[in-house]
Order: C-alpha cells, then structure tokens, then sequence
C-alpha cells in the first residue's frame, strides 16, 4: 500500500478493490473534493457517471462540475474527512463529515454515507449520498486545519468520536 504521507496524485486503482486499495480510492476522493476544484474532482467520475446527491439526480461531468461549483460557494470554509465503511469487488461505501460556514457565518456539521460503484478503468459510475446538516457554533468545530488536504497527523472520524 502507498504511504499516504504524500498525496496520491498519480495512477488510477483499478478494481477489484481489496482493503488497502479502497482505503487509498477513499483518501484519494477525500484529498480531490478538499481541493474544492470542480474540475479536477469531476474527473474521478466517468463522463457519464450517475449521481444522487441529497435530493439532486446529477448525470455526467457536464452536470457534476456546475454543481460543485454551486456547492462550495454556499458552503465557505469546506473541510471533510472520509471513512471507508465496507468495500467488495468494484464497490465502496464511505461515511464522511464535513465542516463549513455560509455567507452569513453560520456553522454546519454534516455528516452522511456514500456508495459508490466504480467502472472497469477505476472511474466512479454511480455516487449515492445521504447527507443530513446539523447546526454547530464556531466552539463545537472540530476540522482546524488549513484549507486543502487534510494532514496526515490530523485524527479521522472514528479517532474523533464521530
């Protein structure tokens, strides 16, 4: 398995995913959407790739990358940590939380569950996300690292009781 000292930047893991793959595609996933680049996380999806995102039914990257867009312009000060959950053959199921504030500086913790099914090439075919927000004052936040990656150092969910 690649030390996840350093970002994994290159290469796409193909399936069948055994567990330290899918703990790699997990963090890789993790790293792109901390980036908040629309873009770059719209490319780990197949052009065609099927999404459910709370109540939003997405298809495709032309559709993926407006809606990223969208979403880290509400949600300022994005950071979230990912968390294998299950994983078999071409299929991995994650649960994450995710800090941010919205333009008028309120806190939001959300936290959710996603599947997800990965394609013959390693790309995301279909994500499914179950996402719910609870409301927390600046006190309770708990993701205080600078904007981007997560440190290597800095605890996950199981570590901080989530």
């Amino acid at each position: 398995m690649q030390s996840l000292s350093t970002p994994v930047t290159t290469g796409i893991l193909l399936p069948p995913y055994a567990l330290d793959t899918a703990i790699q595609k997990v963090r890789i996933a993790e790293d792109a959407w901390n980036s908040r680049n629309p873009e770059k996380v719209s490319l780990a999806y197949t052009e065609d790739s099927l999404w459910r995102n709370r109540d939003q039914f997405l298809q495709g990257r032309e559709q993926i990358v407006p809606f990223l867009t969208a979403k880290w312009e509400r949600e300022q000060e994005y950071r979230l940590i990912k968390e294998i959950w299950a994983h078999d053959q071409n299929r991995i199921a994650v649960r994450f939380a995710y800090e941010w504030c919205d333009h008028q500086g309120n806190w939001f913790r959300s936290y959710g569950n996603e599947n997800w099914e990965f394609a013959a090439n390693g790309l995301m075919a279909k994500r499914y996300a179950s996402i719910n927000d609870l409301k927390i004052s600046a006190d309770q936040r708990l993701f205080h690292w600078p904007q981007g990656r997560r440190p290597d150092d800095h605890p996950g969910l199981s570590a901080l009781g989530l």
